[in-house]
């Protein structure tokens, strides 16, 4: 029953926020942001936290309440968005967004290959990779599995209708590492959220001054398929715009073992992610536990 409430939710936000005017669907997410933020839940107590680490202890608890206020707005922001990013025509999607560097992925398809585009979850990724698929390349990406069913069909439609084919992360008709290297021989633009590990596999890497751990793929991805790997850090860029960068491609090593290899480049890649998240703060939507001392201890670890 649950799970069929929150189906049904979704279902609706998506054809009713297509439905209202912009400026009324903003109004109210901004109204839902706020009031979040004034409830201080356990998530807002959390973003506060993260982007604590990412501004460091000079700024002041007024000026973090502003910024923990506009990376909600930022985030209600998101969701607004891609309601209605359905119902955007090709030009809407243009003029929404910009990818500085992009053509580099015309220098790779020309040398045989896709590219790797690791990302963090930042401004509107979502819209980026519209703009992509819009300026016509192909897309391929891998997500996780959301519960309930109904809600991650509905996100995977969403996505197809954008554009963009869908890798599930679990559950495939093939592993998705397989249909990754397939699409980035074919010339495909693989973008891939990093910045949170979901697995107990990741790799642990310094994040604006402490340990947390982030995801294998991309650098496994890029070592064994030999497809460069660049990072783009997603902002908005106004009310009704959003930005990104290429940058990159990072180093992959060659020689040592796999592991070491595996840690340089996910090191590398956090590196990247640190650094275009300090230019915008606010657009980073990190509302949970992300490092490793904010992460609950196992009994284990304390014998």
């Amino acid at each position: 029953m649950r799970d069929s409430v929150i189906g049904f939710g979704y279902a609706a936000a998506w054809r009713l926020v297509r439905a209202m005017p912009e400026s009324v669907a903003g109004a109210l997410f901004r109204a839902a942001a706020d009031r979040a933020t004034r409830r201080n839940g356990a998530s807002v107590r959390q973003l506060r936290r993260n982007l604590r680490r990412v501004v460091g202890p000079e700024v002041s608890n007024s000026e973090m309440d502003a910024l923990v206020r506009d990376a909600m707005r930022s985030y209600a922001r998101y969701w607004c968005e891609s309601f209605r990013l359905p119902s955007y025509g090709r030009q809407d999607i243009l003029d929404r967004f910009m990818l500085d560097g992009y053509e580099v992925f015309d220098k790779h398809r020309a040398e045989g290959t896709g590219v790797i585009m690791a990302i963090p979850h930042s401004g509107n990724w979502d819209l980026a990779g519209a703009w992509v698929t819009t300026k016509g390349y192909p897309l391929t990406t891998v997500v996780e599995r959301l519960r309930p069913d109904s809600v991650f069909e509905s996100f995977v439609e969403f996505r197809r209708g954008l554009g963009m084919e869908i890798v599930p992360h679990t559950g495939g008709e093939r592993p998705a590492r397989t249909v990754l290297a397939e699409r980035l021989a074919q010339g495909h633009v693989v973008p891939i959220v990093a910045d949170r590990d979901l697995s107990s596999n990741g790799v642990e890497v310094d994040f604006f001054g402490e340990k947390t751990r982030m995801p294998v793929g991309p650098a496994l991805l890029a070592i064994r398929t030999k497809a460069p790997l660049y990072t783009v850090v997603v902002r908005n860029d106004g009310p009704h715009r959003g930005y990104g960068k290429v940058e990159g491609p990072i180093p992959i090593p060659t020689d040592g073992r796999l592991a070491d290899r595996v840690a340089a480049v996910t090191q590398a890649m956090a590196d990247a992610f640190a650094a275009g998240i300090a230019v915008a703060p606010a657009d980073w939507h990190m509302l949970q536990r992300l490092w490793l001392s904010d992460l609950p201890v196992s009994p284990s670890t304390t014998e």
